[in-house]
């Protein structure tokens, strides 16, 4: 089971991480994974993950490419996790700062595109 990782390439799933790259808060589109932007795009969804895994998974690739615990992207992450976890109401206002930061990232032109 031991895999040999380069230093600046270590990941705990198939996701890689990019050492070099993390918390720059600059983020292309296309340095998104495909699974982590799918489940970043199901999040903005009418139809959202269900599997609070998933969504940390994702969480996770935004805390460490992202803006660290400032990033929208991690922050709706962990608060839809949350929902899941307690079936309490997510934060409506979080939801609609992290569409805006869906659009400013570039994954659409519109908030409403992503829904």
């Amino acid at each position: 089971m031991s895999q040999r990782q380069h230093a600046n390439d270590v990941s705990v799933d198939e996701i890689p991480i990019d050492i070099s790259n993390t918390q720059s808060g600059e983020i292309e589109p296309g340095e998104v994974p495909a699974e982590i932007e799918s489940i970043t795009r199901g999040l903005a969804s009418e139809q959202p993950p269900t599997n609070p895994l998933v969504v940390l998974k994702a969480a996770r690739w935004w805390y460490i490419h992202g803006k660290g615990g400032s990033d929208p992207a991690f922050r709706w992450a962990i608060e839809w996790a949350r929902h899941l976890a307690t079936d309490t109401p997510s934060d409506v206002e979080m939801f609609d700062e992290y569409l805006k930061y869906l659009v400013a990232v570039g994954f659409a032109d519109e908030p409403h595109e992503l829904r």
